[in-house]
């Protein structure tokens, strides 16, 4: 949209979070609350964003970056002031700027734009974005007059009590023409109860001059739904979560449960793939095809192949080729990639690694810093032992080898391919390609010791 600024509010403490964070950065979906708004503002085709910062100013610029410009609320006195502070970037333009509250996830691209487009066709110096809801406490009331403008907008506080019943509430969410939002602030005062600037004070002022004030009601309330607490934290981001999950069941996912699976905004899924409740899938996520994701897994920036199946088990910023099983109860940490065909079975760690196409290490094993070819057989109880207490040191394991169980690779070392580790060695060597390697005491037998010692066990009764 041509001459379009948006202006985030994001200078509110936000007491009732409880929380020593702005409540601006609390995440719903993956993504910050003004993260969110701000998504919203760009999709709709806005492309000039400035931020009015105060609490907490500096963890707000961190969030967003360089993304917009920033102007600071020193002093906390009402939106009206919020708006004083941001004046100088727009100050001196033409066209027209979008108000929003940064603790408004769930406003969409399409309402913004709707907004917009009925503002700059109707001619009005400024449009309202409001709602019909049952129990209006705590909102502004949206007063209009004999021909259905708005007249003015009185919040909850200054209200009489008839204006109390009124159920047609301010969002908080406006579209201004620049010029006379600058000359109607020059007019605001702060005689109030809370002696603050309110911006709805420009409806009044602009509505008293004679000008037409335009409304867009939004077919559902929960879009403009303020996030105040960790309630209605949780309230958007139910609301956010089905959005999300039904996005997905459309381009042919079966998510068996959408109030049990959590998926975060812009995770990809394939088609034909199955997500078991309890599931958790966030950051940049992309799931292949046909996959089979849950119950109870959380996977976390990593990338995962067509076919794979993972139950009950942890992949963190990883890759996962296809047709590769992971778990029950598997642990994949940063920075591994495991090939096509793959086994990580029931309690296998593997940290830092690269495994091969066809490898299989089906339980109880800890591969870390290694590197492990292909259709190599990694038996239960194997422990790679990458660590001693000063450094991190990494073991390779070549293809077709063979780890017998309860094996000990002491890092540095090598297992050349088709290597061969019998059963309960402790390697701190190399070995060679096609080559045994035994590790470990030979097996003494002691007839009768038991009796002669003392030492027989007694059943109880």
């Amino acid at each position: 949209m041509q001459d379009i600024t948006a202006v985030i509010l994001a200078a509110g403490e936000g007491k009732r979070m409880k929380s020593k964070n702005s409540k601006l950065i609390q995440k719903i979906c993956g993504k910050t609350l003004i993260e969110w708004v701000y998504k919203a503002v760009t999709e709709a085709g806005v492309k000039d964003c400035i931020v009015v910062v105060g609490h907490r100013a500096d963890q707000v610029r961190e969030c967003m970056g360089d993304k917009a410009q920033y102007a600071l609320q020193d002093e906390r006195r009402g939106t009206g002031h919020a708006l004083m502070a941001a004046s100088k970037y727009f100050m001196g333009k033409g066209g027209n700027l979008v108000v929003l509250s940064g603790d408004t996830p769930l406003i969409t691209p399409e309402t913004i734009r709707y907004a917009v487009k009925c503002h700059i066709e109707n001619g009005c110096p400024a449009t309202v974005i409001t709602a019909e809801i049952d129990d209006p406490s705590g909102y502004g009331r949206i007063i209009r007059d004999k021909e259905g403008y708005v007249a003015r907008i009185v919040e909850q506080s200054d209200a009489s009590s008839d204006e109390r019943l009124i159920k047609e509430i301010n969002s908080g969410i406006y579209c201004f023409a620049v010029r006379d939002l600058i000359e109607a602030l020059s007019k605001v005062r702060d005689a109030n109860s809370q002696s603050e600037y309110y911006l709805t004070d420009v409806i009044g002022i602009l509505s008293c001059e004679g000008k037409k004030i335009g409304a867009v009601k939004v077919r559902s309330s929960e879009e403009i739904a303020g996030i105040n607490d960790r309630v209605q934290l949780y309230q958007a981001s139910r609301v956010m979560q089905r959005k999300i999950a039904f996005e997905h069941m459309k381009a042919g996912v079966t998510i068996i449960d959408p109030d049990g699976a959590y998926i975060d905004d812009g995770v990809r899924i394939g088609a034909d793939t199955v997500i078991y409740p309890g599931t958790f899938i966030e950051g940049e996520t992309v799931i292949g095809e046909d996959c089979v994701i849950g119950p109870n897994s959380r996977i976390a920036g990593s990338v995962i192949g067509n076919g794979v199946a993972v139950d009950n088990s942890i992949i963190l910023e990883s890759t996962v080729g296809e047709g590769t099983r992971v778990g029950p109860f598997a642990y994949i940490r940063p920075g591994s990639s495991i090939g096509k065909g793959v086994r990580i079975g029931d309690f296998v760690e593997v940290k830092k690694s690269v495994i091969g196409d066809g490898t299989k290490a089906s339980h109880l094993a800890y591969i870390g810093d290694a590197e492990v070819g292909r259709n190599v057989n990694i038996g239960c109880g194997t422990v790679f032992v990458n660590y001693d207490g000063i450094g991190k040191y990494r073991t390779s394991v070549g293809d077709n080898a063979f780890i017998g169980s309860n094996s000990n690779l002491v890092a540095p070392v090598a297992v050349g391919e088709n290597g061969y580790i019998a059963a309960g060695s402790t390697i701190t060597d190399n070995v060679p390609d096609n080559a045994l390697a035994i590790a470990r005491e030979r097996q003494v037998v002691k007839e009768g010791w038991v009796i002669r010692k003392g030492r027989q066990r007694k059943g109880k009764d």
